[in-house]
């Protein structure tokens, strides 16, 4: 009764702030959420405010009926339009001074998908992978609303400056993220009511800029900084401080001066280097700096005059592509894939020129290996991969003192959900979606305190603590190591899964969707696609649908054994390829990890043991960065979650001896 008490004041504070949050304005105006195609929560009372003249009237028609109300002295309004059933097509119209009408709205289900990059990218950004599902994206009951990225470090905001609804069509559909669009998608096929989208995420941000001030109150060091950033003093001295310059700026590149991409330009000096690869694999040691590539192609005679697709994989850092001395494109950062056009008219039949400007500050430089290096028209393709000639255009001195004096506002705690979050809560919605944790992987014990503590903060702002909370598991990354291993990534997977102790969570783990050499894999479906099966089971009732992989229940030791028994089985355990289940360890009291050998017995049990370990105490699955090939699943088809027993606390997994 106290908690329920809390989360009633609190919505009290929140729609009295969003009733006096902003200036008094001439007309009535809405906020960008209230606007055409949106789609309003079904089956709940529903809370439409916004702003106006002082004491002007305010009219709200919709479905037949009307309602009235009077604005504050502030300027604020709000009216409540009782629940309503999923449907399409509604109008709302709204007279003041002014008059506005909203057309196209939807009630069905609305789900806010947060987190940071992997939430971000969008159907554009894996077209290649998923044309025929962007080309039959005809779904007009499915909208997007994507919300611009901005900061607050002061408090919540009312309103965002721009945004609009979209509906699903093969042009629109680019701009919508992957992940959330195919979890959309499944439940709108199997429940056939509209889906809202509301994006908001930011690539590489932390989890503590999601959360609200009062959702810190047990992180004293968190408050503390809170508190400094909205003294704007100690904010506006950051802003006085001399941007860093970057090296480039200040170190002479001998190819821009040679133009070295010109058709003129006859090389001298080059060397040969492979590509993919990245340079200081391949006798640049440690160089940061600019790199030039150099290829001579031949192309036939059949390709001249047709517009080309170039695909250069991933490059670290920046890039610039030339063809025959003219550029046609440059990305200026390492992660979106390398996707250019060459004009109709570039190419002739024979020898072609091509050059790569690669710029690289920190760490290896050069082109992610296991990528796609081709080019391709009517069918046809030319592959990139091999021997290139390059050339060191500029080096870089190395950073003596790196810039650490500025304030990067997006990752401040509360700055995000003060611009991004706050602004929708005066909307009803059916759940979340998270895909969050690369950037807190460095530091990760934090989070398993800072997880459910956002688990909890969004439920208590949307008053309302069974809110389904349905969480992206980081997939497989990073270099594959065949010897048991201590993981960050792991002990952030291992955070991630303790959100499950809290009601309405679930965990869609990734573990085999991943790609080694990319932090943003491309297989977003399947995780829309698990998101979905919690949703369908946690949101929907639909519970007798299998929704998690194998989840470790108990273990029990057996004289040099370990046995151990899963829930979450289907009709039982399997390997994926019918061989050996993988990627298990075992160890002693002396915490020393060895592979061992498992075996299935019966329909949810495995037996563990390995030749190094006698006396086995401790077990760990998938305790890697990167478990590559992942083998352990359930009958339904989804992977077991990674998991180890030594991080466990006393009595909280049977460990009984025969």
């Amino acid at each position: 009764m106290i908690g329920l008490t809390r989360m009633k004041i609190s919505h009290l504070l929140t729609l009295l702030f969003f009733c006096t949050a902003m200036p008094a304005v001439a007309q009535i105006r809405l906020p960008k959420l209230i606007s055409d195609h949106m789609v309003l929560q079904r089956d709940q009372p529903l809370k439409i405010c916004g702003w106006a003249s002082p004491k002007e009237q305010v009219t709200l028609q919709f479905d037949r009926k009307t309602h009235k109300t009077t604005a504050t002295a502030a300027g604020k309004w709000e009216l409540t339009l009782p629940a309503h059933a999923a449907g399409t097509g509604y109008e709302m119209v709204l007279k003041g001074k002014n008059e506005i009408r909203i057309t196209d709205v939807a009630f069905g289900d609305v789900w806010l998908c947060s987190g940071q990059s992997n939430m971000v990218i969008n159907m554009e950004r894996v077209k290649e992978r998923y044309p025929a599902d962007i080309a039959s994206a005809n779904y007009p009951d499915i909208r997007n609303f994507f919300i611009p990225t901005r900061t607050n470090l002061g408090g919540p905001t009312a309103d965002f400056p721009t945004g609009e609804w979209k509906t699903a069509s093969p042009g629109n559909v680019l701009a919508f993220g992957a992940v959330a669009y195919f979890f959309a998608r499944e439940i709108y096929e199997k429940h056939k009511i509209p889906i809202g989208i509301i994006n908001s995420s930011v690539g590489g941000t932390p989890i503590e800029a999601w959360i609200s001030e009062g959702g810190f109150r047990d992180f004293e060091q968190i408050r503390k900084t809170i508190a400094q950033n909205q003294d704007t003093s100690y904010v506006n001295a950051f802003a006085r401080i001399p941007a860093a310059v970057p090296q480039e700026r200040t170190v002479t590149d001998a190819g821009r001066t040679e133009n070295w991409e010109s058709n003129a330009y006859q090389p001298k000096g080059w060397r040969n280097i492979n590509i993919p690869g990245f340079w200081e694999d391949q006798g640049l040691k440690a160089l940061d700096g600019v790199v030039w590539f150099r290829k001579t192609i031949e192309i036939p005679q059949n390709w001249v005059g047709k517009a080309v697709k170039l695909y250069m994989g991933r490059i670290v850092d920046a890039d610039e592509m030339y063809v025959n001395g003219r550029k046609i494109g440059n990305i200026t950062y390492q992660y979106p894939p390398r996707r250019y056009e060459i004009p109709a008219d570039l190419l002739k039949p024979g020898r072609n020129t091509f050059v790569v400007r690669v710029t690289n500050s920190s760490g290896k430089g050069g082109f992610v290996p296991d990528k796609p290096y081709f080019m391709t028209t009517g069918g046809d393709t030319i592959d990139l991969k091999g021997t290139w000639q390059y050339k060191v255009g500029a080096v870089f001195p190395p950073m003596q003192n790196p810039d650490r004096s500025r304030l990067v506002h997006q990752d401040q705690p509360t700055a995000l959900y003060n611009a991004m979050i706050a602004p929708v809560l005066p909307l009803n919605i059916k759940g979340f979606l998270w895909y969050q944790g690369e950037s807190n992987t460095g530091n990760p014990e934090p989070y398993n305190a800072l997880l459910p503590a956002l688990i909890r903060d969004l439920r208590t702002r949307w008053r309302d603590d069974r809110l389904p909370f349905l969480v992206a598991q980081l997939p497989n990354f990073q270099d594959i190591d065949y010897t048991p291993a201590e993981s960050n990534i792991a002990l952030l997977r291992e955070a991630q899964n303790k959100a499950l102790t809290l009601p309405n969570t679930a965990v869609a783990v990734t573990i085999d969707l991943g790609e080694w050499n990319d932090i943003h894999p491309l297989n977003k479906k399947d995780i829309g696609k698990r998101l979905a099966l919690a949703a369908r089971n946690l949101a929907y009732g639909e519970k007798d649908i299998t929704y998690s992989g194998p989840a470790l229940k108990s273990q029990i030791t057996d004289n040099e054994k370990i046995i151990l028994t899963f829930d979450h089985v289907a009709d039982g355990i399997v390997a994926s390829d019918s061989e050996a289940l993988r990627w298990f360890a075992l160890a002693g009291d002396d915490g020393k990890f060895y592979w061992a050998k498992a075996e299935i017995l019966g329909k949810d049990r495995v037996a563990l043991h390995s030749e190094q370990v006698k006396s086995p105490r401790y077990v760990r699955y998938a305790w890697q960065d990167n478990p590559e090939g992942v083998n352990f699943y359930n009958s339904a088809g989804l992977p077991a979650s990674p998991f180890r027993t030594d991080g466990q606390k006393p009595g909280s997994l049977e460990a009984e001896k025969r």
